[in-house]
């Protein structure tokens, strides 16, 4: 009876640690798309289509189009105008006439979203400049490298194919405050983030395309609870400003 009682002491003293790391582990996942889904914050972009700076006295006409997905969206933001890409069709568009910018993003497309209902409406569109950002929701939606991979040298083959478009590929961005991704998910979904952003780059260099990396060039910032939007995910105005700068400034 004493021997008994002794291997299932030993045996308590194992599994319920076991059983709270577990518990733990799950309820820390579950957390991040509760607190996200419970604020569920909207897109900003509702008209989809602008035309800026109609005042300048030039016959020059660009067609701006962004790809991509909550975070072309203006998820985080009231107003769209105060998004990254509308900042940026802002910024392109100072010397254009009939300046065009087109938004094709929505919240939650992953690379198989854009190719099956983004794609094909961008490449009629005719675009002289592209940027594209999407793999967010491929990551959180355990998207094999592999698969992400296959998926977007597919877009990218479309778009130099189809179209005559100068196209920038921008980097994933570094996205969750500290009070969301608790560790080790905080060290896993910036690893995750780190080795998509290399399949990205080797992406564009195979395909001699225009990298911009807005992940390191952010990373301290989005360490900081005030980058972020109500659901500690989606940037703030300020934070799309500060992306708009960057991309802008690697354009030129």
């Amino acid at each position: 009876m004493i021997k008994r009682n002794f291997f299932k002491k030993k045996y308590l003293i194992i599994i319920i640690p076991l059983v709270a790391i577990g518990l733990y582990l799950w309820l820390a996942y579950a957390y991040i798309y509760f607190r996200i889904g419970k604020t569920a914050l909207p897109a900003s972009d509702t008209k989809y289509s602008y035309v800026l700076n109609t005042s300048a006295k030039t016959e020059k006409s660009l067609v701006y189009v962004a790809l991509g997905d909550s975070l072309t969206a203006g998820v985080g933001v009231n107003n769209y105008q105060q998004s990254y890409p509308y900042l940026l069709a802002e910024k392109l568009s100072f010397n254009y006439d009939n300046f065009i910018f087109k938004d094709f993003s929505y919240p939650g497309a992953k690379t198989n979203d854009l190719i099956n209902n983004l794609l094909t409406p961008a490449i009629t569109s005719q675009p002289d400049i592209v940027t594209l950002l999407i793999g967010i929701n491929d990551i959180h939606g355990r998207i094999s490298p592999e698969v992400f991979a296959k998926n977007y040298r597919f877009i990218l083959e479309q778009l130099q194919t189809k179209t005559k478009a100068k196209i920038y590929v921008i980097s994933l961005p570094f996205l969750g405050a500290k009070t969301l991704l608790l560790p080790p998910y905080n060290y896993y979904f910036h690893q995750q983030t780190i080795n998509y952003n290399k399949i990205i780059q080797n992406l564009a260099k195979t395909y001699n395309l225009s990298f911009i990396d807005l992940a390191s060039l952010t990373a301290e910032g989005s360490k900081n609870s005030a980058y972020y939007a109500a659901d500690l995910f989606h940037p703030t105005a300020q934070s799309y400003k500060l992306w708009a700068t960057i991309i802008y400034d690697h354009l030129h």
